[in-house]
């Protein structure tokens, strides 16, 4: 039997998505057998309950086709299947820390996330975590939904210093269904983001695998031809010039681990103050102490990169209503947003 596991080998918390992906070429003399137990059988880890799960969530293919969990397997057959990342084993205390809750009900919430906050604990980061302040939130509801997951359901994650909106399950059905809406890339996910530069075009499209760098596997890189990295699209647009920087909507088309920060680089217009990828730095303007001091004061107001994911849609798991949602930009990302404008404008004056 020939098995593809499209997983990843990194450590969870740099995995690009949260849900995995697994195939399988059932043999030439494969015997007449349930896909439930065709999969138990090869998933290690893994529950009848959660594969079944799966099943009723159409997260399970036969050469393309979602069958339930009493399809019978043929020899030959395709099989592909969806499914949300193994609990963690690591214990997760409850913090009392404030959430931005932009929409709850008994099976998904929309966190607005801060910058300077880590989504779930892991090596270095094992408290202040959003994942920790979502554990506290629902202890404290008068009630669980009936299918509580146990613990906050994740599907995609932001960087530390990237703020915006994330949805969180609380089901393990709606953890399971919406982990197929990503990996099918029918989310909608935009975002604000001010680069380095001066855009030469209004909007565009960047494509190149992503992959860690060969120099600093910390880092991402873009990797344009063959076959190392994973496929990445990021489509960009324009929505105001400073001259020296500029204000970018981006909207993923995939959700790879720091997808925008990588491709903006790739592309030569750096996330301005990216500690990481070396937007801290002037990289475009003048030579004059004056101006470095602006960029340097700028800089100060922020705590990572400027980048903020401002809006969020998706289906929802039990009513199955497209939901959509917009936050604001931080009042830090706003400051920056107005020196620039103020810088641009004085600059111009006659």
């Amino acid at each position: 039997m020939k098995t593809e596991d499209q997983s990843d080998n990194l450590e969870e918390n740099e995995k690009e998505e949260l849900y995995e992906h697994h195939k399988f070429i059932a043999d030439a003399g494969q015997e007449v057998l349930r896909i439930d137990k065709f999969l138990i059988d090869r998933l290690a880890n893994t529950s009848r309950n959660k594969i079944q799960n799966a099943a009723k969530n159409g997260n399970i293919l036969v050469n393309g086709q979602a069958v339930k969990q009493n399809y019978k397997v043929k020899p030959e057959d395709e099989i592909s299947i969806v499914m949300p990342y193994p609990v963690r084993e690591i214990e997760l205390i409850p913090e009392n820390i404030p959430i931005d809750i932009h929409y709850e009900d008994d099976t998904v919430m929309v966190v607005n996330k801060p910058a300077n906050m880590v989504v779930h604990p892991g090596y270095g980061n094992y408290s202040g975590t959003l994942v920790n302040a979502l554990i506290y939130h629902i202890d404290q509801l008068p009630s669980k939904p009936d299918d509580y997951y146990g613990r906050p359901g994740l599907v995609h994650r932001l960087d530390k210093h990237t703020t915006g909106l994330m949805v969180i399950a609380k089901t393990e059905d709606a953890l399971t269904q919406l982990a197929k809406q990503f990996y099918d890339r029918t989310t909608e996910r935009r975002y604000q983001a001010l680069v380095w530069g001066d855009i030469a075009e209004d909007e565009g499209t960047i494509e190149g695998n992503l992959g860690r760098s060969l120099k600093n596997r910390k880092l991402m890189a873009v990797f344009p031809d063959g076959d190392y990295g994973k496929h990445a699209v990021t489509h960009y647009k324009v929505l105001k010039r400073f001259g020296y920087v500029t204000l970018v909507e981006c909207r993923l088309e995939t959700g790879r681990t720091h997808q925008i920060r990588a491709h903006m680089k790739y592309i030569g217009h750096t996330l301005f103050n990216d500690l990481e990828y070396g937007g801290n730095k002037v990289l475009k303007g003048t030579t004059f102490t004056k101006y470095k001091q602006f960029v340097e004061n700028n800089f100060a107001l922020l705590t990572g990169q400027a980048l903020h994911a401002k809006t969020l849609g998706f289906v929802h798991p039990k009513t199955k209503e497209y939901m959509r949602f917009n936050s604001e930009l931080p009042d830090d990302f706003k400051a920056v947003l107005d020196r620039w404008d103020t810088y641009l404008s004085a600059r111009d004056k006659p």
